[in-house]
């Protein structure tokens, strides 16, 4: 995908005593008292506003938090909390600057925080009227944002239309980088980690990936519904019957490619949800009425994970069991240790997805961790996403 990055712009001297808008990601989770709890997506955008502020730049950042109304500004709604951090990350003051899409005041070396783009009326419709309004505040715009490139907003999609430069920050380039690299031009075999709760949250997603992928590999109550596609007992566990036909219809369409589901040939189940339930390991024909299945047994997370070994490109979406009880966590951990192991290229992303990473340690070990939950799903459906759509238009 051909777009405007902002490091070449930074490169070739273009920045330098111009007004750069940066689209971050800063919707950072905050406790009662609006004390930022984790600030991971805060310190991820620091590259992009000190290479802008290295290059010359006068510096303007501005991002949504939480769900405000639209011409509504609560206290509860304000990125104070955040200009407060980059402060410290930055080692300089950041100002905050409440009403500013008629205008800003920012000299090159400065940078400034916009207020909440979010409360501005016309924001999430992408109104044409402000989108022109922010394009005139800059001369380059930058994307860093991919949490929000499934979206056309004003600021992830209007400005970029109308901003005499529209660009990519480093973050937003990095994933057009490893999405190419993992579902463009993969190397083989490429395989698939797909895992929920529910068949019907990630249709689309399997489907689009039946037609990519050597092994698709499901799990959680994604998996009980195959396993019952597969005409196994699943007892009372988490499944959707009524869209066996499309788990099928899956299957068929990798049986036709060479490829195949893995279908599991053990499981770990219990009677009841709990994190001190008893856990037993049982062959998958020997599931019971009243068993739970919540995690997948080790014959078939050592067979999983020796296909993972050998992989040459591995997506993954979603723990295969209920990794936050410790008796059910072993089989997402051996796919995660798997996947550490591996030689392959790997990407992942998804929130439980990213917990789980942490959780095993293998941080180091995965080739590129997608900051984007809603944006990275759509991706794998093989969706065009609006910024990307946008930038590499311009670009052109």
């Amino acid at each position: 995908m051909n777009v405007i990055r902002f490091s070449d712009l930074c490169a070739q001297g273009k920045v330098a005593g111009q007004r750069v808008f940066i689209r971050a990601d800063l919707n950072v989770p905050q406790d009662d008292a609006g004390r930022i709890t984790e600030d991971t997506r805060v310190r991820a955008s620091v590259p992009c506003i000190q290479a802008a502020l290295d290059a010359g730049a006068a510096v303007m950042v501005t991002s949504h938090l939480g769900r405000p109304t639209e011409g509504a500004f609560k206290p509860e709604d304000s990125l104070a909390p955040v200009a407060e951090r980059l402060a410290e990350l930055l080692g300089r003051p950041v100002p905050l600057v409440a009403n500013w899409v008629d205008g800003v005041d920012v000299a090159p070396g400065q940078v400034v925080l916009l207020e909440n783009c979010r409360v501005n009326k016309g924001e999430k419709k992408n109104d044409e009227a402000l989108a022109k309004k922010m394009a005139a505040l800059c001369d380059i715009y930058v994307n860093d944002a991919f949490g929000t490139a499934h979206r056309a907003e004003a600021t992830t999609y209007g400005i970029a239309q109308f901003a005499k430069i529209a660009s990519a920050g480093p973050l937003l380039a990095a994933e057009i980088d490893a999405i190419t690299k993992a579902l463009a031009h993969p190397a083989r075999p490429l395989v698939a980690i797909v895992a929920g709760s529910k068949v019907s949250t990630k249709l689309t997603i399997l489907k689009a990936l039946a037609e990519k992928v050597d092994q698709l590999i499901v799990g959680g109550g994604i998996a009980n519904t195959f396993m019952l596609a597969s005409g196994l007992s699943i007892g009372k566990s988490l499944a959707e019957p009524d869209l066996l036909d499309q788990a099928k219809a899956v299957i068929e369409a990798m049986r036709a490619r060479g490829a195949a589901v893995p279908i599991p040939v053990d499981v770990v189940t219990a009677k009841t949800f709990a994190a001190d339930a008893a856990a037993t390991v049982k062959a998958a024909d020997a599931v019971a009425e009243d068993d739970l299945i919540l995690d997948i047994g080790p014959k078939t997370a050592e067979m999983l994970a020796a296909q993972l070994r050998e992989a040459g490109t591995i997506v993954w979406n979603g723990p295969v069991g209920v990794f936050e009880f410790e008796a059910f966590s072993h089989g997402t951990e051996a796919i995660a240790r798997a996947i550490a192991q591996s030689k392959a290229f790997s990407i992942a992303g998804g929130g439980d997805t990213l917990a789980a990473i942490a959780k095993y340690g293998i941080e180091k070990d995965v080739g590129y961790i997608s900051t984007g939950g809603g944006a990275f799903l759509e991706i794998l459906e093989g969706k065009t996403l609006p910024a990307f759509e946008i930038l590499s238009r311009r670009a052109s």
